[in-house]
């Protein structure tokens, strides 16, 4: 029952990823399998990753991701520090925001935001394990649909924290309530039972290059920004 609500999640994620969402599908199983990566090459080794390498740069410039339907809808609260007059005693706000189904009350709302440090975490995650930061992309849509694949992969391994069996490697010792680091050095095995929703790629033939006549045009150079901190001239001493 719980691999099938997996199942099905992948299905709904497979269909909502729209262009180039084989490629970029088998990206995220990638992702989820390779523990250590130094460039989006490196993803194409894994064996779930069925395309080559510069199918990887193609997917994240073609696909386009329905964020509406794959993203729960956010609610932001707005909220003030008033004396009895209705005066601010603190100048600047503070936002909040809510993800999910149903809201709660506002009297449980200051509750949950008590757990707001359990969110660093996840970042810090996402750039170790998920390789957030690792690729280098030449445009912003290019990040953000990278981005986009963050969530999805964490919702996978939360599904599939109770039906993965431990794996541990030589120096870890065994878990009983696994980390999402060690459910993803699980998931081989659950991708194995359940299969994938892509289809499986097909030759192409011989390319027929570029087009004659067709303009070329060269990608937009960002300067270099460089951090230098200037350091205080040390005074000369003087002998006494």
């Amino acid at each position: 029952m719980k691999s099938a609500r997996l199942e099905e999640f992948r299905q709904v994620a497979y269909k909502y990823l729209g262009r180039a969402k084989d490629a970029t599908f088998e990206l995220t199983d990638a992702i989820l399998l390779t523990r250590n990566v130094y460039s989006l090459a490196d993803l194409s080794l894994s064996p779930v990753f069925r395309r080559k390498w510069p199918s990887i740069y193609e997917a994240l410039q073609d696909s386009r991701p329905q964020r509406q339907k794959l993203m729960r809808p956010m609610s932001l609260i707005k909220v003030e520090r008033l004396d009895e007059q209705g005066n601010q005693l603190v100048s600047k706000p503070l936002w909040l925001a809510w993800v999910g189904e149903e809201m709660p009350p506002l009297e449980e709302v200051w509750r949950l935001y008590l757990r707001r440090f359990t969110v660093d975490h996840w970042y810090r995650f996402l750039k170790q394990r998920l390789h957030w930061t690792v690729p280098n992309f030449g445009t912003p849509e290019q990040s953000e649909r990278w981005s986009d694949l963050m969530p999805l992969m964490t919702w996978e391994l939360w599904l599939a924290r109770d039906i993965v069996t431990d794996n541990p490697l030589p120096w870890q010792k065994s878990q009983s309530n696994l980390t999402p680091g060690r459910v993803a050095q699980a998931m081989g095995g659950v991708f194995a039972v359940i299969g994938t929703p892509t289809r499986a790629p097909k030759p192409r033939g011989k390319s027929p290059g570029w087009q004659p006549g067709k303009k070329r045009l060269r990608k937009n150079r960002c300067p270099i920004v460089k951090k230098t901190v200037t350091r205080p001239r040390k005074k000369p001493s003087v002998a006494v």
